[in-house]
């Protein structure tokens, strides 16, 4: 697998996003994260479907939507036209994750389901692992950019290597929360193949982007 780095625009300027994605446009194995927050699944509000729109019209870049939403099938059905490359919801805003990787499937070549912090690698069944493309692990409580690396995480990761070794699969292992050079390479080790950065990269000038997302690598 390669190794995806996806800055988190969370953490960019949000009054010119065109400028901030930039000096990202000829950056190798890179996809743009968007934390699509709507204050109820989680207590922050970030962009909606209208903002998401014009974004996939703007960048070139691989797009990788995270829903942080307590109506994912809504958006998974207003943003199917956008040219996603994948689309990720959350296992604990749905009682049927299978029913749900089912209808996004329909529209997207890539699908996701992501679990909290408190929430068990087991929680998730072998049939959901089979079916999903990516599992996003969140090494932070998801709401909030800018918050530390839970050390916990490390063991989540690994398991969901060992099972995807074990059971032949090649789901994406993606983190997102508290990643910087730091911990990069330990979380490579560990089994991570695509890693979400939002103040590591975006709190730096323009022209330091491209070079840590490299250092992520």
């Amino acid at each position: 697998m390669n190794n995806i780095v996806a800055p988190s625009i969370l953490s960019c300027d949000f009054t010119n996003i065109a400028a901030e994605l930039e000096p990202l446009k000829n950056s190798k194995d890179t996809w743009i994260h968007l934390d699509i927050m709507d204050g109820h699944f989680v207590p922050n509000l970030t962009f909606g479907i209208p903002i998401i729109k014009q974004i996939s019209q703007v960048c070139n870049l691989p797009l990788d939507a995270h829903l942080m939403v307590s109506n994912p099938e809504f958006h998974i059905e207003e943003m199917k036209d956008f040219g996603l490359a994948n689309i990720t919801f959350h296992f604990e805003a749905t009682s049927d994750p299978l029913q749900l990787i089912s209808q996004a499937k329909e529209n997207y070549k890539s699908v996701g389901i992501s679990i909290k912090p408190k929430t068990s690698v087991s929680s998730l069944s072998p049939e959901v692992l089979r079916e999903i493309d990516l599992i996003l692990v969140m090494s932070v409580e998801p709401g909030f950019g800018g918050q530390s690396f839970i050390e916990e995480s490390y063991s989540k990761i690994k398991e969901l290597d060992t099972i995807r070794k074990s059971m032949g699969l090649n789901f994406q292992i993606q983190v997102d929360g508290g990643v910087s050079n730091k911990n990069a390479k330990t979380l490579r080790e560990t089994g991570a193949d695509n890693l979400v950065a939002g103040s590591y990269i975006f709190k730096a000038d323009k022209d330091q982007y491209a070079q840590l997302i490299e250092s992520l690598r």
